[in-house]
């Protein structure tokens, strides 16, 4: 699903979210150069692979925040991580390096992606992701966000990062 696509199938299921149009950005950096709403709200997604490239995972973490992969290996029973590589990024989620987003899930028919959200999002009223396109913001509610995930099939985990 491109923009308008993720924007009708969350008008169709009654989810309600704010959206800003920007220049295409591609990291944390240059994200913050925008002056955009609600900077607590803030996310970065991260596409990670276990070393044997069985498995994959979606992290979606507070945007200030560094992941310990090692911890996160320890505390979630995976294998030894590393950010997966640009082409596992294009194979497995049809992405770019830094437009990743959680609403890509949208588009995997597998349900092979695990996501994990930072437990930090639990009780905030928004989280900022991109609706499939790195060149606009919408900020929905956490739990709605989670909701939509579950819906598509895949599993979800709140966890502290």
């Amino acid at each position: 699903m491109n923009k308008s696509e993720t924007l009708h199938y969350l008008d169709q299921h009654g989810i309600k979210y704010e959206i800003v149009e920007h220049q295409a950005v591609y990291n944390m950096a240059e994200m913050e150069k925008i002056a955009l709403p609600h900077p607590e709200a803030d996310a970065k997604n991260l596409f990670v692979r276990e070393d044997k490239k069985q498995n994959s995972y979606l992290l979606t973490i507070k945007g200030d925040k560094r992941v310990n992969l090692q911890q996160f290996r320890a505390e979630n029973g995976t294998r030894r991580l590393s950010f997966a590589s640009p082409q596992d990024l294009k194979e497995k989620l049809g992405l770019e390096p830094g437009s990743v987003t959680p609403l890509r899930l949208l588009n995997d028919s597998h349900h092979e992606i695990p996501f994990y959200l930072d437990s930090y999002f639990s009780d905030q009223p928004r989280i900022a992701v991109h609706p499939n396109e790195n060149t606009a913001t919408i900020w929905l509610k956490p739990q709605a966000l989670i909701h939509l995930i579950k819906d598509l099939g895949y599993p979800v985990k709140v966890v502290k990062m």
